[in-house]
């Protein structure tokens, strides 16, 4: 049986809410936060939650602009997103007190929690890879590569980026300039480019050729085979 719960924490002076669920009678589980598109917690984060926990982890959507609000169309998300990034540490605040909240959950290891984000979503979690946030994994689908982040010093965590070969929103400038930087700093990193792939392919409600959002089933089901064997190899010996 799969337990769901919200939970209200705070990060950056706002009230956020996250939706976890994990296996029912099952401790000292390996976690998984999932960090969601410019939309904020939505159903489909949710769901990934459900997912994961189906498969053996606590899973943990955060929430990106508190009250788990939700923009309702492409202007609003974009409001919601440039109104969070204005503030320049709100969001690696939210990110950093979503990892503690999880972190700190009694069903939790807390030395093995891993990251999973889709979108802008994506870069979050390769961002909290950057900052050497204690995460044993991170996967970014169809995530944006490029940060403001600029540290030297070895990447910890390890890197899964899908990335669609179409995707209009991360040039091929983009992609071999985070190739650069994983090299440059030592990460133990992966990106695989699917070909006739754009950007959300994973996302079934995603059917927007001209703004470069398209589902990709085949993709899709390739890309999580793909991150889930990740995911298992990185909590490997203790779970798997």
């Amino acid at each position: 049986m799969i337990i769901t719960k919200e939970i209200e924490y705070r990060g950056d002076g706002i009230a956020l809410r996250g939706f976890y669920a994990y296996p029912e009678k099952r401790t000292n589980l390996p976690a998984i936060l999932i960090a969601p598109s410019w939309a904020g917690r939505d159903k489909f984060a949710c769901e990934k939650a459900i997912y994961m926990a189906k498969k053996g982890y606590v899973g943990f959507a955060l929430d990106f602009y508190g009250d788990a609000k939700v923009g309702a169309s492409k202007e609003e998300n974009a409001s919601l997103l440039n109104s969070l990034l204005a503030e320049k540490y709100a969001l690696m605040t939210r990110l950093k007190t979503a990892y503690t909240t999880v972190s700190r959950m009694h069903m939790v290891d807390k030395s093995s929690i891993a990251a999973i984000g889709f979108c802008f979503g994506g870069r979050c979690v390769l961002d909290m890879a950057r900052s050497n946030m204690f995460l044993k994994a991170v996967v970014s689908f169809h995530g944006k590569l490029e940060s403001n982040i600029y540290k030297t010093e070895d990447i910890d965590t390890k890197i899964l980026v899908l990335h669609g070969y179409n995707d209009p929103m991360v040039t091929p400038e983009e992609v071999n300039k985070f190739q650069e930087e994983m090299n440059r700093r030592n990460a133990d990193w992966q990106l695989h480019s699917f070909g006739n792939t754009m950007h959300a392919f994973t996302n079934p409600e995603a059917n927007d050729p001209e703004f470069g959002t398209v589902y990709n089933q085949l993709t899709n089901k390739r890309a999580w085979k793909l991150a889930e064997d990740f995911l298992r190899e990185s909590f490997i010996p203790s779970y798997f």
